[in-house]
């Protein structure tokens, strides 16, 4: 081997190989931002300035309600509100902080606040121990697949001691009550963090802070209120807070029809059966996006508040008869043997048009903080309890004769009890003969027992079964139900009931009841309805609790042009003879103003000329004492239907009062209720018409 001959150095060839792979991968680089800079860098300039539209809704005032004579009922009374808008980039730590300014300008109610609120509250304020909360084997089953991950959060919300959240200070109770509205919103939708006791101080201090709280924002908000508070509210109704939304039974119905969870809505009654028309039309705003920030808001269409409703009631009115109801109740109350007496309902109704102008009702009730009795509003009862009625439905009785052809206009019996097998039936004495218009006036029960056993087909022979047929119950049902009797009056309210029907048949006597008002049930509405029924001449008019629908007015203290006006809707005609309506009409004028009649103490000798039809049923107690008996409780009920004046009807009322007395003492609560309502209704109309009078003298010649 050769000496001097020098050893190859690796190294230079390493770093040559080194340096080209550096070559190479710049150039993979180089080549591929210019890819993206060339060939997409377009579609990656668009994709940073894409934007979203984003539609939200913001709610408008509820439209609001006036009695017939255009007196506002209910209102909105404005009030000053913060809200909170959640947009869809906004992190949970930035609420907080924002929830934490907020909390020491206003002061929050913490009542709601739940436990789970401060369960969720401490994990997100306490990260490292919320983690400390989870095993690592817990952790592995997730990773593994076997665990889901909310299931940690739930586990970790399940080892939140109560020591823990006891920790918390009425300060950070407060960031928790307002970080929980905060949540409870949607997406660019406001949400109420609070609309009641606003104080001036706080709307002033928060407006100064806004910049430092995004999406919290100041603004005007509205409450409902009642102008004669209490007077009629069960019917008026009920509006969810801004707290409860839509109610959890209506959520897909509202859904679907483009409302949000957290609005208000209708829960009842008129404001349910409304809605459509009382919600308005909401604000539209289109909130456009870029990168989830807001860069630009646009008013698609301008909201406008809900339309005015002009309902049919008379609240002067309203109240003078809840006031009659209410002292002949005490007055009666005061009586031996009225332990089970709580209530009574009157409807006054125009029987040509169905326009309801009085729907009254009381009740007695226990004030659950006091403990003491007080009377109640129920008004709702009109349409949603029923009773036996008695003789008041008689006028359905005898022109249902006539419509059988069972007995003809002046066809008599002769009244005397009636010995059945098994049993006596009779009226409250033996009235000797009785014609159609006689035996209403005098209110004879054999006059109606015999009509009933001469459409069933049947024969009476004392002391022997009648033979009628049991079909009788379905005619004399159905025929009923002309009048409104036991079949729903269509009244433009929910949840009306139809009564109850007897559905035993098995015995004649059940059928005799039935003649007299005895065995069904009817709501004091169907019976106002039976009444205008007769009234009117033979149309079954639907009664109406809305006259008018006018659109909103952008002045406060005025209104706004007519919308739509309800048209009476006749439901069906008696179809009889002119004759038929006529005997009934006759027998109901000898009942108030002839001697002899039942009424006739009450309203012989009236100047409004009434006709009228008292009624007395045996009835059972099944009223809110029932399970203080082991069983059914004997009472009376009573009642009263008429109209005003008998040869041109302008009103016609119905009056029901049950469960006045149980035994033999008697008492007429319901031709007093009946004709103090009939005075105090053609009183008012007196002393509006002399108003008017007066008003017009005025204008002619002032002084």
């Amino acid at each position: 081997m050769a000496k001097g001959k020098k050893k190859k150095n690796p190294i230079p060839f390493r770093l040559n190989i080194m340096f080209f792979l550096i070559f190479i991968l710049f150039s993979s680089l180089i080549i591929r931002l210019g890819i993206v800079q060339i060939v997409y860098g377009n579609d990656y300039l668009r994709e940073v300035d894409r934007t979203e539209n984003d539609v939200a809704n913001t709610p408008v005032p509820r439209g609001k309600m006036y009695d017939r004579n255009l007196n506002p009922v209910v209102d909105n009374e404005p009030r000053n509100a913060i809200t909170y808008t959640k947009y869809p980039n906004t992190k949970t730590a930035d609420m907080v902080k924002t929830a934490e300014v907020l909390a020491t300008l206003i002061e929050k109610d913490t009542k709601k606040v739940t436990l789970p609120d401060k369960k969720d509250f401490w994990i997100l304020k306490h990260p490292k121990e919320a983690e400390a909360l989870i095993t690592k084997a817990e952790r592995k089953k997730v990773v593994e697949k076997k665990l889901e991950q909310k299931s940690l959060y739930k586990l970790q919300m399940e080892r939140v001691t109560e020591e823990n959240i006891n920790e918390f200070t009425k300060d950070e109770l407060e960031v928790i009550a307002i970080f929980r509205e905060f949540n409870s919103g949607y997406a660019l939708t406001p949400s109420i963090v609070k609309n009641k006791d606003v104080t001036t101080k706080e709307y002033a201090r928060v407006s100064e802070h806004l910049d430092e709280m995004p999406g919290v924002d100041v603004t005007t908000d509205w409450e409902r209120t009642y102008k004669y508070e209490e007077t009629l509210r069960s019917v008026l109704g009920k509006v969810s807070s801004s707290e409860e939304g839509i109610p959890s039974e209506n959520i897909d119905y509202y859904l679907a029809r483009d409302y949000t969870r957290n609005d208000r809505v209708g829960k009842s009654y008129i404001e349910k059966q409304y809605e459509d028309v009382l919600r308005g039309q909401k604000t539209r705003v289109e909130n456009v996006l870029s990168k989830g920030e807001v860069i630009k808001t646009n008013t698609l269409t301008e909201g406008q508040s809900g339309k005015d409703l002009v309902l049919t009631i008379d609240m002067e009115l309203q109240q003078k008869v809840e006031a009659i109801i209410e002292s002949e109740l005490r007055r009666t109350k005061a009586k031996g043997n009225t332990y089970l007496l709580d209530r009574a309902f009157v409807v006054l109704m125009d029987p040509n048009t169905g326009e309801v102008l009085t729907m009254a009702g009381r009740q007695y009730g226990r004030n659950s903080k006091t403990g003491l009795t007080e009377m109640n509003d129920f008004a709702l009862g009109n349409i949603t309890t029923s009773y036996t009625m008695g003789s008041s439905v008689k006028g359905a009785t005898v022109y249902t004769g006539f419509q059988t052809g069972a007995i003809a206009p002046g066809s008599a019996f002769f009244d005397r009890k009636l010995h059945l097998a098994g049993a006596k039936k009779g009226s409250y004495s033996d009235l000797g003969y009785v014609t159609d218009v006689t035996a209403l006036k005098k209110s004879s029960n054999v006059y109606m027992f015999m009509t009933a056993i001469k459409i069933a087909g049947g024969h009476y022979i004392p002391q022997r079964p009648l033979g009628i047929n049991r079909e009788a119950y379905a005619i004399m049902r159905n025929h009923y139900a002309q009048f409104g009797l036991g079949v729903r009056t269509g009244i433009d309210l929910p949840n009306e009931s139809v009564g109850f029907k007897g559905v035993d048949m098995s015995t004649d006597g059940l059928l005799l009841d039935l003649s007299i008002g005895q065995y069904d049930t009817y709501t004091p509405m169907q019976l106002a309805q039976y009444v205008s029924t007769i009234a009117n001449g033979g149309k079954r008019l639907e009664p109406r609790m809305v006259r008018e629908i006018r659109n909103p007015s952008n002045e406060h203290n005025e209104l706004g042009s007519v919308f739509k006006t309800m048209s009476p809707k006749v439901l069906n005609d008696l179809n009889g003879k002119d004759v038929w309506i006529q005997r009934v009409q006759e027998g109901f004028r000898q009942v108030a103003q002839e001697p002899g009649g039942t009424a006739y103490k009450y309203f012989g000798g009236k100047s409004y000329r009434a006709a009228a039809k008292t009624g007395t049923a045996e009835a059972f107690y099944d009223g809110p004492r029932r399970n203080q008996y082991s069983a059914p409780v004997p009472t009376i009920n009573l009642t009263l239907v008429g109209y005003a004046p008998h040869n041109n009807p302008e009103v016609a009322f119905s009056v029901v009062v049950p469960w006045v007395y149980q035994g033999k003492p008697s008492d007429d609560i319901n031709k007093r209720i009946g004709e103090e309502v009939m005075d105090a209704y053609f009183k008012l109309k007196e002393k509006r018409a002399k108003g008017e009078s007066d008003a017009d003298k005025a204008v002619e010649s002032p002084q």
